[in-house]
């Protein structure tokens, strides 16, 4: 029996110990992990810590039903990781495509609108957890899934093998 309690005793100051870490280190992204692509021209932005944690907040709100860990559940095939986004048409692979995916999504060859199936801000009468998303909340979106392949390398999007 003491054996037992402290074997629980060790995993729960493991658990506790690393969460502090992960927590931490969320927080102290330095600046150039921070630095994302704005536009298809090469312009950046730096995403400040409050961003940051704001967008992975409204991103678990929000699209993870669907694309926890940077995958499509819908379709395997296609997920949130760097290569995906960039070889969409139009590219979504910076803050300004994501944010026009995210209120007019289209398939993945650009020919068709999706919004009937997918959450968007043009069809937030059907999504309701679109309804009260501002520029500035798609703007955070968008920053979390061009941060997350910096943070969590290829897990990001890496599917059944990660998650």
């Amino acid at each position: 029996m003491r054996l037992r309690n402290k074997v629980y005793a060790c995993l729960l100051t493991f658990a506790i110990f690393s969460g502090t870490i992960s927590v931490a280190s969320a927080i102290e992204l330095d600046e150039s992990t921070r630095t994302l692509p704005l536009d298809s021209s090469g312009t950046t932005v730096v995403f400040t810590p409050e961003q940051v944690k704001r967008g992975k907040r409204l991103f678990n709100s929000t699209c993870a039903v669907c694309h926890a860990g940077g995958i499509t559940k819908t379709n395997p095939n296609v997920g949130l990781d760097p290569e995906s986004l960039s070889l969409a048409s139009p590219p979504r692979d910076n803050i300004g495509s994501l944010i026009d995916y995210i209120k007019d999504p289209t398939t993945y060859d650009g020919m068709e609108s999706i919004a009937e199936v997918h959450p968007s801000i043009k069809s937030a009468d059907i999504f309701p957890k679109m309804r009260t998303l501002s520029d500035d909340d798609l703007l955070s979106i968008a920053g979390h899934i061009l941060l997350q392949p910096k943070i969590a390398a290829e897990k990001w999007g890496g599917g059944k093998i990660y998650y």
